[in-house]
């Protein structure tokens, strides 16, 4: 399966280049998708950030440097660690024992084994989408620009939406064009994101709003309910990890969205839209 191969060969990429420079536009350009899309979607598949897989991998191999005789301050040099301080301290997170230690007789050290991803054929609750081609639209809204790490992205939209919380009336009125919804827009970029609580809209933008023009694409269409942002995350794993690897779909370059179909209040109704073309 070419989706398979491709984050296989991603996968490969990211393993010769642990003591150097991880390119994560790379990475994205190998699996078909962007290095945004690239860091959301390995959470969902490996259960854990890239930036932790990344650093217990690093820790993994930096035990074997030091247990072949490497002294501690090239080891952590090889590993992108200028600092000593830093260096230790990643290690003992992942290890338990400062590097120091890691040569001792008896010591016991941690191997975290890198990650290859294999189709599982799985029995689990049917999943009910359409495919939804849309021309261009218009969202008005409020934006924030949010971490290109996925780790740092995660803590970032939640506190926006804590943030906005008080506000979202004001986008009611605004509220005309389609999809219906309160809306929830990562624009996509290799440089730089913003996170768009949005609504579709013909209207003039108010002051202290911003418009952004989703592009025209393809769209996996799927719906859910339930507790937030429990319900909306989990349908996000299940489309990535149960869906997408099977669909003979690959993520196409736009915005994946998310719609709230409900007012603050109601029961939580919402769909997913995923960006996708075929593969």
């Amino acid at each position: 399966m070419d989706w398979l191969k491709n984050w296989n060969e991603a996968l490969d990429c990211l393993e010769e280049n642990l003591d150097g420079e991880i390119d994560l536009g790379e990475l994205g350009r190998l699996a078909g998708c962007s290095a945004y899309h690239f860091q959301r979607m390995f959470s969902y598949l490996a259960g854990l950030p890239l930036g932790e897989y990344i650093r217990r991998r690093r820790m993994t191999r930096a035990a074997v440097d030091l247990q072949n005789g490497r002294k501690v301050l090239d080891v952590a040099l090889r590993y992108g660690y200028e600092s000593p301080t830093a260096f230790n301290r990643a290690f003992q997170a992942v290890h338990g024992v400062p590097p120091s230690q890691a040569k001792q007789p008896g010591v016991k050290l941690k191997a975290f084994p890198r990650i290859r991803f294999k189709f599982v054929l799985k029995g689990a609750e049917e999943m009910e989408y359409q495919i939804v081609k849309r021309e261009a639209f218009r969202i008005v809204g409020f934006r924030t620009l949010i971490p290109t790490d996925m780790d740092e992205s995660f803590q970032a939209v939640p506190k926006f939406w804590a943030e906005i919380g008080p506000r979202q009336a004001e986008l009611f009125p605004l509220m005309n064009g389609e999809p219906a919804g309160m809306l929830g827009v990562c624009t996509y970029s290799e440089e730089e994101n913003h996170y768009y609580i949005a609504v579709a809209s013909h209207s003039p933008v108010p002051e202290g709003m911003y418009e952004w023009t989703v592009p025209a694409a393809s769209w996996a269409v799927f719906a859910g309910s339930g507790r937030l942002p429990e319900a909306m995350q989990e349908l996000q794993r299940r489309i990535i990890t149960e869906y997408l690897p099977d669909s003979g779909y690959e993520l196409a370059k736009a915005p994946d969205i998310e719609v709230y179909l409900n007012r603050p209040g109601e029961e939580s109704r919402f769909q997913v839209w995923l960006p996708v073309v075929r593969n």
